[in-house]
Parts: C-alpha cells; structure tokens; sequence
C-alpha cells in the first residue's frame, strides 16, 4: 500500500492532536514493541510514535523496521515523533479520499 499526497495530507491532519501511544527507549526495538504496535494499530488504524535517545540514523532505522514488522505505512516523521498508518482490514474506521 501506498498513500497518495492527498491522502498523506489528510492523515497528517488526523493525525494533528494526537499523542503518541507507543514509545521506544533505550532498549531499542524489541519483540514487545513491534507487538503493542500491531495492537495498537489495530485498535486506532492512526498512531504516533516517539522515539528517545537515539542519533537520527538509528530513529530511522527503527522506525523503518516497525513499518515492515506491523505492515503499516509511514505517514510523517518529525523530529523523535512518527506517524504510522494501517487500515483494519474488515471495517476500517478512516476512509482514505481517493
């Protein structure tokens, strides 16, 4: 799946007042993580990330390892805070504008 500009935009715009639900410290990406993500993705569809104490290369590769793990899309990344999106497979509760 990939999103669209439009549609980029238009989670960004949800994805405003959010606050991030999961956090990854300094233990890195482990098992847990990866899997209160995927609940958590299921549960929201839209959700925030924050990543803490890490240089920026190795955020991104935690953040790009999430994405692949949970199969979710990345909409943004600012700074510490990502922003991951996965539709629920049989009712998803955003629906993208086309």
């Amino acid at each position: 799946m990939s999103l669209t500009e439009k549609q980029s935009r238009f989670l960004r715009g949800k994805a405003h007042p959010l606050k991030p639900v999961i956090h990854i410290g300094q233990a890195g990406l482990t098992p847990a993580v990866s899997a209160e993500t995927a609940r958590a993705l299921h549960d929201h569809e839209l959700i925030k990330v924050k990543v803490y104490g890490a240089e920026r290369a190795q955020r991104d590769a935690w953040v790009g390892e999430l994405c692949t793990a949970t199969g979710s899309e990345l909409v943004q990344r600012i700074g510490h805070v990502a922003t991951l999106y996965k539709p629920r497979e049989p009712m998803p509760k955003i629906v993208l504008p086309d």
